[in-house]
């Protein structure tokens, strides 16, 4: 295996940014140092005036495969991360068929072992019937990240709506449960309202349908079961200011048992910008009034949020497109979500130190992630460098993603992604691949 130098590289790491030089060898990191000097030969990097960080962790995305793979394959989108320095992901089971079996699960593991470039894990998916299969989870407690609870807004039979079943998975299940939490009987209350008053209905009538007591009473509901059976819950894409009154920074992440996760793009848009952007920021839970984004930032730099992530959902150019009604929910993110970040670190709204700690330290953490998300001797090399620098411009031709579209389209970044190593591989260096080596299943310390 390729050793590399990394020379004189700005290490954003645990809390603070020291000048290093960073030896790769072995798919790990070797060694750490100041100056090093290495015989062995090794190919050298010169990092003078970039940035290193630890890999993105993504710990929610919608890769599509199986059954949907007109709109995304785990081959596209895990190389569309990589090329936005993400370097592990784990994917939920909204697929077709759903992850409803051990079985199911383990032939999505199969296909990232054969074509995903970033490293994996896969979620087990729930319903109100499979209930033995999904505690039959507990067994790989060190091979899956977790479980995955639909309390509102999913098809294919994944909404859990019987509260017998849900109470056992939260009394019985040994790993995470993750939860996307939207209340199904106020969203429907809330769209006969609004169609009686319009027939025809447009994007941003969404967070009007989708509005802020919806994830309240579900977040709350959630949060209520995991106290009530001492659950390890993570509740997913937090986008309301109501909802961060279930949460604490009182605590230490690793002492947490109720965590939280927001997403970039509840962090970036606003409803005020369905004018412009209409169905393309279409997703659920939807994107809300300005005064939620606010409070969402400062509940991520206080700590009560917990993790940034995607939700990374791509769909067809012709599925967005559809009438609000029946346009699909859900935008491709995550190959610009680093990118996206940097963009807030520059104008002064995070640091580097917490944008490392929000998309990997915290993340690996929370999940367990054995031997990766921070810059360590000995851990494994999942690595970004960025130039803060250079700029990238988004276009047609650079998207990665199988969907073709972003709504960033034509947006320049005032950073760029120059390499991204997984497992010590220089997978994608200054626009050059290298996909001889996929990547790894994720391993977990439960």
């Amino acid at each position: 295996m390729q050793k590399y130098l990394i020379r004189n590289i700005q290490v954003v790491n645990e809390g603070k940014i020291e000048v290093l030089d960073v030896l790769i060898a072995n798919g790990r990191i070797e060694r750490l140092a100041p100056r090093l000097e290495v015989k062995e030969a090794a190919e050298e990097i010169n990092g003078e005036g970039k940035y290193l960080l630890p890999g993105v962790i993504d710990d929610q995305v919608h890769f599509r495969e199986p059954g949907l793979t007109h709109k995304a394959t785990i081959y596209t989108e895990a190389k569309a991360a990589v090329a936005g320095g993400v370097t592990s992901f784990m994917e939920m089971p909204n697929t077709n068929p759903p992850v409803f079996t051990q079985e199911l699960l383990e032939q999505k593991y199969a296909i990232g072992a054969q074509n995903s470039l970033a490293n994996y894990s896969f979620f087990m998916g729930t319903s109100n019937d499979n209930l033995e299969e999904v505690l039959r989870t507990n067994d790989k407690k060190k091979e899956v990240c977790g479980i995955k609870i639909f309390m509102g807004s999913s098809t294919g039979g994944l909404l859990v709506d019987n509260y017998l079943t849900m109470g056992r998975i939260f009394s019985e299940a040994e790993v995470l449960i993750a939860t996307h939490c939207e209340e199904e009987s106020i969203i429907k209350e809330n769209l006969r309202r609004l169609k009686e008053q319009k027939p025809v209905l447009e994007p941003s009538d969404h967070p009007i349908i989708r509005d802020e007591e919806a994830c309240f009473e579900s977040s709350f509901k959630a949060v209520q079961l995991a106290m009530k059976h001492n659950t390890r819950l993570h509740i997913l894409h937090i986008s309301t200011e109501r909802e961060l009154q279930l949460f604490t920074n009182m605590m230490p992440l690793g002492q947490k048992r109720i965590t939280a996760e927001v997403c970039v793009h509840h962090l970036h848009f606003t409803a005020d910008d369905y004018p412009q952007y209409g169905n393309l920021i279409k997703c659920n839970p939807a994107i809300k009034a300005a005064h939620n984004k606010e409070a969402l930032w400062k509940a991520l730099l206080d700590d009560r949020l917990d993790i940034i992530a995607t939700d990374h959902a791509p769909h067809t150019w012709e599925e967005k497109n559809e009438p609000y009604e029946k346009a699909h929910a859900g935008i491709p993110l995550v190959q610009h979500s680093l990118l996206l970040m940097l963009k807030h670190y520059k104008e002064g709204r995070i640091s580097l130190e917490k944008i490392a700690e929000k998309m990997s330290h915290a993340v690996a953490e929370c999940f367990q992630i054995a031997e990766r998300g921070y810059i360590r001797e000995g851990y494994y090399a999942d690595l970004v460098i960025v130039d803060l620098n250079d700029n990238t411009t988004v276009t047609k031709e650079n998207i990665l993603s199988k969907c073709g579209w972003s709504p960033f389209e034509g947006q320049t970044f005032p950073a760029k992604v120059t390499h991204t190593f997984v497992n010590g591989n220089l997978v994608y260096g200054n626009g050059v691949w290298n996909e001889s080596i996929k990547g790894q299943r994720l391993q977990f310390n439960r």
